[in-house]
């Protein structure tokens, strides 16, 4: 009889994945210049309008990372994939770019989890549902989206609802140098920070390590959670790969 050998792949976990992209990042908030972690959703092209309306109240009402965005042609590739005949590729910038900003000053971060915000009068509340990174080899975000668990839109017309968001923290010897990298979001195209915890204290719901702060970021593809809810299709790849910020452009533009 014949040997057989099986060559096995190691499962990549979610956590494994962010580290790796986060440290590729170089975005600089200050110029405006440099690689981010990009999403890419597919769309039917019957649904572009929709989806720049959707992106644009997205935006407005800060459910999304930032308002730069790509439109993708069909049969246009970008880093070697084509998109299909009758779809349109949405390029958005990934939340996991803010973890490589933190990275590239120095600051480590461990990733907790992605899930889902409670939104109570534009304010979060809780984390309803989430998975932690270490236990998933599948982007926690995508899952649930799949699984139509978000209020999005109800979010964007009325303040209250449920959106997807991403959680992470920080040892709370680097709260100064992690305040001075909020400090240039705020003026920047980045406008992904949903709420900054206390160290030791749990936020909103979740635990952290003791003397470590936690920060929840809005999720990257909210705006696309937002576009199925209307019921258009949507297919979702997250940390699907970089791209320098200055081949995205405003969504306000469109």
């Amino acid at each position: 009889m014949s040997e057989i050998t099986v060559m096995t792949v190691p499962l990549k976990f979610v956590n494994h994945s962010i580290e790796d992209f986060a440290v590729q990042v170089t975005f600089d908030p200050v110029t405006g210049k440099g690689n981010v972690v990009y999403n890419l959703s597919l769309i039917k092209n019957e649904d572009l309008e929709f989806a720049i309306s959707t992106l644009k109240d997205a935006y407005k009402t800060g459910v999304t990372v930032s308002g730069r965005v790509r439109f993708i042609p069909s049969g246009e590739k970008i880093s070697g994939y084509a998109v299909p005949k009758g779809f349109t590729g949405v390029c958005t910038i990934c939340s996991v770019t803010f973890d490589g900003l933190l990275i590239r000053r120095g600051i480590p971060i461990t990733p907790i989890g992605g899930g889902v915000v409670e939104i109570e009068k534009r304010t979060p509340t809780r984390f309803t549902h989430i998975i932690l990174y270490e236990h998933t080899t599948i982007d926690p975000l995508q899952v649930l989206i799949s699984q139509k668990t978000t209020q999005i839109t109800s979010v964007m017309r009325t303040g209250s609802g449920s959106i997807l968001a991403n959680i992470r923290e920080f040892h709370m010897e680097a709260e100064h140098q992690v305040g001075v990298v909020l400090d240039e979001l705020s003026s920047s195209s980045f406008t992904g920070i949903l709420e900054v915890g206390m160290p030791n204290l749990p936020l909103l719901g979740v635990p952290v390590s003791p003397q470590f702060i936690a920060i929840a970021a809005v999720g990257g593809t909210n705006p696309m959670a937002a576009i199925r809810e209307g019921g258009r299709w949507v297919q979702t790849q997250a940390m699907k790969g970089l791209i320098e910020i200055s081949q995205l452009e405003d969504i306000r533009d469109y």
